[in-house]
């Protein structure tokens, strides 16, 4: 397996460089990974002491930022090296303030794996979720590097419960320590002989709370805002579209704000978007004309806000489970203490499970459905008030991952 596993690495190496040379995003990746070590080198020192955080793109990065902060407050004298796999985490946070040196991750390959031990010799090694590389990690283990792999999510039909997952199984043994978000992991883990587990919960919650500390006005959004009944819908896809643009453009005459911050902020997108929309809209792309409130719609085309965006609203949708992409965070608006709907794809997301059980969540499927939940919600404030508690009860009740991670982890 350890060989068949190296060989289709070299052989995926060879068909993301011909991909590449069409695709943009792929390229990014590509010419990433040839900085890699360029850059550690420069960084880093033989003498440094350093903390190794491994995200697979950037969700991963913001469920581990509680921790990293705090490790990062607890051991200031600490280099922090951050490694993202996908170009998505690390265009976005390749100047994160959290670390002394952002990198691609290089390919899996044995060779890889022990120049980038060699030129870091991490003190510490945090992986986040499930982004599980077998040649770095038996490489780690084979030379008794403490690493832990937090906020982790594991699902009986992955690799490492199969007949055929002994390789991949085995590097799970690298970690000295995983911490779950559920108690099925746990079991998923226990089962293949893997007993140092902790079930924290999702480092999210903390990370989510933390937003209620900081300063969330935006002046520009205030303005627009107006006062008035505001619905966001956030990080929406194509598919998220086609369920609200109707209700939307049927509330020309209504009080109501909308807000709507795209996954894809392209140019061509946004266009496309504006197109579809036949009242009042602005971008934030144009935001030199000042009379906002006169405005029905506010198109967020940037990135860096919809965290604080939500502050501002009294019902939120929040996509990417309308098709196929992965429903996003429904814990950002959640702890605004506002109700939430989302798409009807949200089968691997538990918080969504949890929160449509509890009530706070609607999952809606047509455009019919989002129009009649959000009408109930416009015209019954107890009812939005209901729906809200329910989620920001959800978010403080499950909050704590972040302690019991750094009581585990002393150096």
């Amino acid at each position: 397996m350890k060989g068949l596993y190296s060989i289709g690495i070299y052989v995926a190496s060879f068909h993301l460089k011909l991909i590449a040379l069409f695709n943009n995003k792929l390229k990014q990746g590509v010419d990433g990974r040839k900085e890699t070590f360029k850059k550690l080198k420069q960084s880093i020192s033989t003498s440094d002491k350093t903390f190794w955080f491994h995200c697979a793109s950037l969700g991963e990065y913001e469920q581990g930022l509680p921790v990293f902060e705090a490790l990062k407050k607890e051991h200031p004298d600490y280099k922090v090296i951050l490694s993202f796999f996908s170009p998505s985490g690390y265009e976005v946070r390749k100047t994160a303030k959290i670390a002394d040196v952002v990198v691609y991750l290089p390919l899996d390959t044995i060779k890889n794996a022990k120049r980038f031990l060699d030129i870091t010799n991490p003190d510490y090694i945090l992986f986040v979720k499930y982004d599980i590389w077998p040649n770095f990690l038996h490489e780690i283990k084979k030379r008794q590097l403490k690493a832990v792999l937090i906020s982790a999510v594991f699902r009986k039909d992955q690799t490492f419960f199969k007949w055929y997952g002994g390789y991949m199984k085995s590097a799970l043994f690298a970690f000295d320590h995983i911490f779950t978000q559920d108690e099925n992991s746990k079991f998923l883990l226990n089962n293949i002989g893997y007993n140092s587990v902790t079930v924290s919960g999702d480092t999210r919650f903390d990370r989510v709370v933390n937003q209620l500390k900081i300063d969330n006005s935006l002046s520009f959004i205030k303005n627009f805002k107006y006062n008035k009944l505001c619905i966001v819908f956030g990080s929406t896809w194509p598919e998220d579209d086609k369920l609200y643009l109707d209700f939307i453009n049927a509330n020309e005459n209504s009080d109501i704000k909308f807000i709507i911050a795209p996954h894809n902020i392209k140019t061509s997108y946004i266009t496309s978007l504006k197109s579809q929309l036949t009242i009042k809209t602005i971008c934030y792309s144009d935001l030199l004309d000042q009379n906002l409130a006169g405005y029905n719609v506010f198109v967020l085309d940037t990135i860096g806000y919809l965290s604080k965006v939500y502050s501002y609203a009294d019902i939120a949708y929040v996509g990417g489970g309308a098709g196929t992409t992965g429903l996003h965070n429904i814990l950002e608006p959640a702890v605004f203490g506002i109700p939430i709907l989302i798409g009807e794809n949200y089968e691997k997301f538990p918080e969504a499970k949890n929160l449509i059980k509890e009530g706070g969540v609607t999952s809606i499927s047509s455009s019919q459905q989002l129009e009649s939940v959000i009408t109930s919600l416009v015209k019954d404030k107890s009812l939005r008030t209901k729906q809200g508690n329910i989620n920001k009860n959800f978010i403080q009740k499950n909050r704590g991952a972040v302690i019991q991670i750094l009581n585990y982890i002393r150096i």
